[in-house]
C-alpha cells in the first residue's frame, strides 16, 4: 500500500478530482462545510479507497461472468484427497511427523479471521473473546492459544534447535473489533464484557502465555455501501458508510498490513488459517500441514462429512475441472441424494466446507494484483445513511436500502490446477464446531454445543487413555490444550478414575 499522503489542499484536490472522474465526487457534498478535524479525517478515509477499484466491483458484482451452459460437478480426484477416516496409521504419523519438523524450524504460521462481534450471541465484544462456560471460563481466544503453546512444545520436542519451534499467530479483525481484540490479549478490561468475564481475563496471562512478539493483531479491510445505482452512501457529512470486505478480505489485508513481509523475514513457507468460532480448531495442525506439504500444494483446505442430503453447507468439489466451492443452494437434489459408487451408504458430493486452509507462502506471496480479482458477492441491507439530497440522516431504515459487496476467502480456488489443491476430511466430532447463534430450545452452534462438543473429546480422550470419567458432569470432561493437544500425552491416566469438572 502506497503511503499515505499529507492533508494539503493540493492534494484534497487531487483525491476530489480522482472521485469526480469515478462519478463518485458527491462524497465531498459537504466538505467545505466540516471543521478542519472532520475535513482531515474524511480526507484520511477516502484515501484509502479507490473510487475506479469501486466502480469495477460494482460492475462485476451486477454483472458476474456468466457460467458455462455445461457445467460439470464431479468430486474431487482421490490423487487430491484424503480422508482421516481411512487413512493408513502409517500415513497419518508420517504427516504429524513431518508437521511437527516443520513447526520445529519455525516455517508454520498462523492466521486467524477474528472480524466478528459476538452480536448475534447477544454480546458486543469480540467473538474470540466469549465464554462458553466451561469450567475454566476460557475464551476462544485462550482456548487457541493454548493450542499453539502445546503444539509448539511438541514440535521443540523432536526439534534440534528448540528454540526455533515457534509459531507466530497473525490475528485479524475487522473495524469494529481491532481495539477490543488488541485489549483483550493485554489483559485491559473491555466494557462490552461482564465483571465477572473481565475477572477471569484479569486472572490470566497477556497474550495467553505467549510471546507478544508471535502475536501480531492487524485488520481486513472495508468497501463502501452503495445505493442501489452504485453510489457510494455517507454515514455522515464527513464519513463514508463501510463494511468490512468479507473473509476474502484476508489476502488483501496481509499485503496491506505488512504481514506478507513479517512472515518474509522470519521464514515461513507454510500458512494455517482458521475461522474463531470453532471452538474444536486444530491450530497449527501438524498432521494437515504435514499432508499439504507432502503433496506440495498451494492451497489445501479441511472439510467433514455432509451430514445428509440437505444439511445446508457449502461444498469442495471439482467445477468444470477446477477445484471450487458450490453453495447447497446451486446443487439440485438429484446431485445432492447422489451416492458415491465405490462406498454406496455415503454420498458421493459430502466435503462440507469449515473454512478452514493451508497455504504455501509462496502462493500467497505471489498473489500480487490478483487479490483485486477476487469476485465480489452482493448482500442488500439496511443501511443507516446521510442523505446528500436532503442533508439530512436517515437513520430509521426499515427495509433494505443499500448494498454491501464481500468477498469469500475460498473464491480463489478455482484459478488453481487440480495439482495445485487437496482436499483432507476429518471428523466432524473431533474438528468442527461453530458458535453461531445464541442458546435457544433446540438451538445448534449455540455455546451450549460448543461447550458439550468440547467436554465430549475431552471424556473420550480420557477413556481411550484408559481413565473412567466420574465427574459428575453429563457433558464430559474438559481437558486443557496445554494438557494434551489431540489425546497424546495421557497414558499415565490408565486405570484412573476422573473426578475433576477439568484438567
Amino acid at each position: 500500500m502506497a503511503p499515505p499522503e499529507q492533508f494539503t489542499e493540493a492534494n484534497v484536490a487531487a483525491l476530489k478530482a480522482r472521485f469526480e472522474s469515478a462519478g463518485q465526487g458527491h462524497v465531498f457534498t459537504f466538505y467545505n462545510s466540516l471543521g478542519d478535524v472532520e475535513k482531515e479525517s474524511l480526507f484520511t478515509q477516502l484515501q484509502k479507497i479507490d473510487p475506479a477499484r469501486i466502480n469495477k466491483l460494482w460492475e462485476y458484482a451486477q454483472n458476474p461472468p456468466k457460467e458455462p451452459e455445461n457445467t460439470v460437478v464431479e468430486p474431487l480426484p482421490e490423487s487430491a484427497t484424503a480422508s482421516i477416516l481411512d487413512s493408513k496409521p502409517e500415513d497419518l504419523e508420517r504427516w504429524n511427523n513431518l508437521g511437527l519438523e516443520l513447526i520445529g524450524k519455525g516455517e508454520v504460521a498462523v492466521i486467524l479471521l477474528a472480524g466478528g462481534q459476538g452480536t448475534r450471541l447477544g454480546s458486543k465484544a469480540p467473538k474470540g473473546a466469549f465464554n462458553i462456560q466451561l469450567s475454566s471460563k476460557k475464551s476462544l481466544f485462550q482456548i487457541q492459544a493454548e493450542r499453539i503453546l502445546k503444539v509448539q512444545e511438541l514440535a521443540a520436542a523432536k526439534a534440534q534447535d528448540k528454540s526455533k519451534a515457534q509459531v507466530p499467530w497473525y490475528v485479524m479483525t475487522s473495524g469494529p473489533t481491532r481495539a477490543m481484540t488488541e485489549k483483550f490479549f493485554k489483559k485491559e478490561r473491555l466494557a462490552e464484557l461482564s465483571d465477572e468475564d473481565n475477572d477471569t481475563r484479569a486472572q490470566g496471562k497477556p497474550y495467553f502465555g505467549m510471546d507478544e512478539k508471535n502475536v501480531k493483531i492487524f485488520e481486513q479491510g472495508v468497501l463502501p455501501c452503495y445505493d442501489f445505482n452504485g453510489k457510494i452512501m455517507l454515514a455522515s457529512k464527513g464519513e463514508v458508510a463501510v463494511a468490512p470486505d468479507g473473509n476474502g478480505g484476508i489476502y488483501k489485508a496481509l499485503q496491506d498490513e505488512g504481514v506478507l513481509d513479517d512472515m518474509r523475514k522470519r521464514g515461513i513457507k507454510h500458512v494455517h488459517a482458521y475461522c474463531v468460532d470453532n471452538c474444536l480448531a486444530k491450530v497449527a495442525d501438524p498432521v494437515f500441514i504435514g499432508f499439504s506439504a507432502e503433496k506440495q500444494v498451494k492451497i489445501a483446505t479441511k472439510v467433514v462429512r455432509k451430514r445428509n442430503a440437505t444439511e445446508s453447507v457449502g461444498l469442495i468439489l471439482s467445477k468444470n475441472g477446477r477445484p471450487d466451492v458450490v453453495e447447497y443452494s446451486e446443487i439440485d437434489q438429484a446431485t445432492a441424494e447422489a451416492t458415491d459408487p465405490k462406498h454406496p451408504d455415503v454420498l458421493k458430493f459430502r466435503a462440507a466446507n469449515i473454512v478452514n486452509h493451508y497455504y504455501s507462502f509462496e502462493y500467497l506471496d505471489g498473489m500480487g494484483d490478483s487479490v483485486n480479482a477476487l469476485p465480489p458477492h452482493i448482500a442488500k441491507k439496511k443501511i443507516p445513511y446521510f442523505d446528500v439530497e436532503k442533508a439530512e440522516a436517515m437513520t430509521n431504515v426499515t427495509k433494505p436500502n443499500g448494498i454491501k459487496l464481500e468477498q469469500f476467502v475460498f473464491d480463489n480456488f478455482k484459478w488453481l490446477e487440480l495439482s495445485e489443491f487437496a482436499c483432507f476430511e476429518v471428523k466432524r466430532e473431533d474438528e468442527f464446531s461453530p458458535l453461531k447463534n445464541a442458546d435457544a430450545p433446540s438451538a445448534q452452534d449455540c455455546p451450549t454445543t460448543s461447550r458439550k462438543d468440547i467436554k465430549a473429546q475431552g471424556k473420550r480422550w480420557a477413556e481411550e487413555a484408559g481413565a473412567t470419567v466420574k465427574n459428575g458432569d453429563e457433558e464430559g470432561l474438559e481437558v486443557s490444550p496445554l494438557t494434551s493437544y489431540n489425546g497424546e500425552g495421557l497414558d499415565n491416566w490408565k486405570g484412573k478414575e476422573i473426578t475433576e469438572p477439568a484438567i
